[in-house]
């Protein structure tokens, strides 16, 4: 939602809008520019041309919060729109698209009801404004011309401001429509961010009880078996002297306890290496795998790495292409520095989720090394996830790798 107190060009909800205004406004001035047949020798174009001008400048800066500066707002543009039409050579001109600009203004800064007020409000005044510049259009006539042509003159009336009362209902339905599509694009955007927390929480949740899972298991299976083999090794250790065959048999059995402890822990240990993402989110993991490559290399990476709610294949295959791209660093790269940066892609630059590795190393020509340093499984498992996978590469100018997959944002 918009919170500006107001509306600016800068922060205008809908450019195209503003855009429009500013070629009816200049559409507007050229007119008063033009000469007419039935001059008015009263005034020059100067006050008409500054009449539109400070009507086109309150639209630099709409109030957006305050009830009582749009009243003055609106106001204003049609004492402008008035001054400007009696002003200067035309004494005659109508002006039609300023009234266009106030409608749309004010459907910007007005609830429905305030805008179907200024619509009402439009169509009054401008039709007023037809009958007053007719009446006097048949006044300049002669006597007889005039009496004749008064049937003509309430005619065109009649439907120029039906066309116009016709254009006005388009428009102010057209900017409600862009309006009301705005606003649900708005709700979306917030819901999807509320669902992506809520997601974010539910996966932390489902780490740490499968994480105390895992620490009850072990507890369990070790505690038992670490238990019974306290008993068995006390044993031994009492029957030592007086009995040894018996304090064999106990250390047989503390043995036999043991390695059972033993392929406990390796399977627990299994299940975690089996996904490195079981337990902690891609960034944590990724963040994990920099500080390992840190403690073994001393380059410690820079991380860029965005908080994103992935399918369980992508977080995998991400973190295996980043662990296969530090190994190859630290076996060949001879490196000082690496970055590494992961971001979600806007949809007008084509969307997805962007992966890259870079690191100031030797280099190599990629001519040289189409099947080494697992660049072959780094691009499997991009392409796996329908994505691309691309590498930058020359001597002396070390290495970037890029991955972009297709992800759409839930």
């Amino acid at each position: 939602m918009n919170t500006a107190r107001f509306l600016r060009p800068g922060n205008h909800p809908f450019p195209f809008l503003l855009h429009l205004e500013w070629v009816l406004l200049g559409i507007a001035v050229l007119s008063e520019m033009t000469p007419v047949p039935i001059p008015r020798q009263t005034a020059g174009p100067g006050v008409a041309i500054a009449a539109l001008l400070c009507f086109g400048a309150l639209g630099l800066r709409l109030p957006a919060q305050f009830t009582l500066l749009k009243g003055v707002l609106i106001a204003a543009q049609f004492v402008l729109i008035l001054l400007a039409s009696q002003a200067g050579l035309a004494g005659l001109r109508l002006f039609p698209f300023l009234y266009l600009i106030v409608l749309i203004r004010s459907c910007l800064i007005l609830p429905l009801a305030g805008r179907i007020g200024v619509l009402c409000i439009t169509i009054v005044v401008f039709a007023s404004v037809v009958q007053l510049r007719l009446q006097t259009l048949g006044a300049r006539m002669p006597f007889r011309d005039g009496r004749r042509l008064y049937p003509v003159l309430a005619g065109i009336q009649v439907n120029f401001t039906f066309l116009f009362v016709v254009l006005l209902v388009f428009v102010l339905l057209m900017v409600n429509a862009l309006l009301a599509e705005r606003q649900r694009r708005e709700d979306l955007r917030e819901a999807n961010d509320k669902l992506r927390d809520s997601a974010a929480q539910i996966e932390a949740l489902a780490m740490a009880q499968e994480r105390s899972r895992i620490a009850r298991e072990i507890h369990d299976s070790l505690g038992h078996s670490l238990t019974a083999l306290n008993i068995q090794l006390e044993g031994a250790v009492k029957l030592w002297e007086a009995d040894p065959p018996r304090a064999r048999e106990f250390l047989m059995q503390a043995k036999q306890l043991g390695s059972t402890a033993l392929g406990d822990v390796r399977q627990a240990v299994a299940t975690v290496r089996a996904n490195p993402l079981r337990f902690q989110r891609l960034e944590e993991a990724i963040a994990d795998v920099s500080q390992q490559f840190a403690h073994a290399t001393g380059i410690t990476p820079t991380l860029r790495l965005s908080s994103l709610v992935l399918p369980p294949s992508i977080q995998v295959n991400l973190y295996r292409i980043v662990q296969e791209a530090l190994t190859n660093i630290s076996k060949h790269a001879a490196a000082t520095t690496v970055d590494i940066t992961l971001q979600s892609v806007p949809p007008d630059h084509g969307g997805g989720l962007s992966l890259t590795i870079r690191d100031n190393g030797r280099g190599f020509f990629l001519d040289d090394n189409r099947s080494g340093f697992g660049l072959n499984s780094m691009k499997e498992r991009a392409e796996a996830e329908g994505g691309r996978f691309q590498l930058i590469s020359a001597p002396g100018e070390g290495c970037t790798l890029q991955v972009w997959l297709p992800w759409v944002r839930s």
